[in-house]
């Protein structure tokens, strides 16, 4: 395993870590500037946007790897076809939000259409390739930092000025991720292959893209779809603590999203080399421990974390825990998903997270009426169990079995940390 990756790993983590905490200071400032409504509105609206930065993205980012990782020079081929891709997808975004904003009578339906156009600028983003490809993650999280530091300037500035507008909060927020993207493209350009003049486009990106698009939305779907659930059967105010609680649960993700992530080229090699299996037996059990450790330790204070981080928000702590299990989850099932993708198995992919789609659809409507939102955290744990499931079932299919003979039981480490740590954490003296 190469060392790159945990220091690419280690960076991203320390980026998200800054991100998490200008969210959580953004969600608190305006949860003291906005009404219970407004509130719940705002943390509707940033899921929406995340849908819209995965519906830009369309797989186009992970096809630019499996392309580019071995082969520098289809660099500017494949960008020039994948950059296109997204300024279609991200024109096609700002039209869905213009019908849905309009159509339905949003408040600030106009800042909202505005703050909708920043993800087109994501076909910049794909100038990173360069970096990703080396795992080289310093220059790229230091400057989504300075973005989310913009972000919460924007939105503090807004705050201080009285706003009691949801919709501007999310332009505020969408200015920060605009500059992320164009300074990402300036400083990473120097170092993009040249491009020849009379370069042609690379063919197939779109038709190996889509599947990977069409699973990346799905999984965003089953891990957001709940609020649409939510603000139609319980109200816009039980939307505010339950998206507390999933940001807070979305933040644990950070060392399984980014391992990952960074680990896709190199698990791209390994499946190309014959060596998948032996590479996810390095990597798989000790991520997965480590979920189960630091969920474990939050387990039985849930209500007070909400509370602290925005107050009034201590109503999603059950829901919290039901997260905690799901996060737990995750841990192990996006590093397998990640392997799919490094054998190139992307409709694979797609049938899984369509599947948990469907299967997160289906329970949101009996466990919601039921459960409230704890209902939806239960969902949640559900699918991506599901999730984890298949995409074991789809590696073993092309011969790589993630849980074979005594490797199996390293992986019973993240239930076993997780109940440990639970047990001695119940019994720290904390309020």
């Amino acid at each position: 395993m190469p060392g790159q990756l945990w220091r690419g790993t280690a960076w991203q983590v320390a980026g998200r870590a800054w991100s998490v905490i200008c969210t959580l200071w953004i969600l608190n400032l305006a949860g003291g500037e906005l009404d219970g409504e407004a509130f719940g509105r705002l943390t509707f609206y940033l899921n929406l946007f995340l849908w819209l930065d995965t519906l830009v993205n369309l797989g186009t980012g992970e096809v630019a790897i499996q392309r580019t990782a071995a082969d520098p020079d289809a660099v500017p081929g494949v960008l020039r076809s994948a950059r296109r891709i997204r300024v279609i997808a991200g024109s096609f975004g700002v039209l869905v939000v213009a019908g849905l904003s309009f159509g339905f009578g949003e408040p600030g339906a106009a800042w909202i259409v505005l703050a909708a156009l920043y993800p087109i600028t994501h076909a910049l983003e794909l100038s990173t390739v360069v970096w990703r490809n080396k795992l080289a993650w310093g220059k790229p999280v230091a400057i989504r930092a300075v973005a989310s530091g913009t972000s919460l300037l924007a939105v503090g500035l807004l705050a201080s000025g009285g706003g009691s507008e949801a919709a501007l909060y999310l332009l505020a927020v969408a200015v920060g991720s605009t500059l992320g993207n164009l300074l990402l493209h300036f400083a990473a350009r120097p170092h993009l292959p040249r491009a020849p003049t009379d370069m042609e486009p690379a063919r197939g990106v779109f038709s190996a893209a889509w599947p990977l698009g069409l699973s990346a939305l799905c999984a965003q779907g089953y891990f957001y779809v709940d609020n649409v659930f939510i603000r139609t059967m319980l109200g816009d105010e039980a939307l505010g603590p339950y998206n507390v609680a999933v940001r807070a649960m979305s933040s644990l993700l950070m060392l399984a999203q980014y391992t990952t992530l960074a680990a896709l080229p190199w698990l791209t090699r390994c499946a190309r080399e014959g060596r998948l299996e032996g590479a996810l037996a390095r990597l798989g059990p000790g991520l997965f421990a480590a979920a189960g450790l630091g969920c474990g330790l939050l387990w039985p204070w849930t209500e007070q974390l909400l509370e602290l981080l925005v107050p009034g928000s201590g109503a999603g702590g059950e829901s919290l825990r039901w997260l905690l299990l799901a996060a737990v989850a995750v841990h192990a099932g996006s590093l397998l998903l990640t392997a799919v993708v490094a054998s190139r198995d992307n409709r694979a992919k797609l049938s899984i997270q369509l599947g948990g789609l469907v299967l997160n659809v289906a329970l949101n409507f009996w466990a919601i009426p039921r459960f409230g939102i704890e209902g939806a955290a239960m969902t949640t744990l559900a699918t991506e169990g599901f999730v984890t499931v298949g995409a074991a079932i789809a590696l073993g299919r092309r011969g790589v079995i993630p849980f074979r003979g005594k490797l199996a039981l390293l992986w019973l480490g993240g239930p076993l940390l997780f109940l440990f740590s639970a047990w001695i954490s119940s019994m720290l003296p904390l309020q």
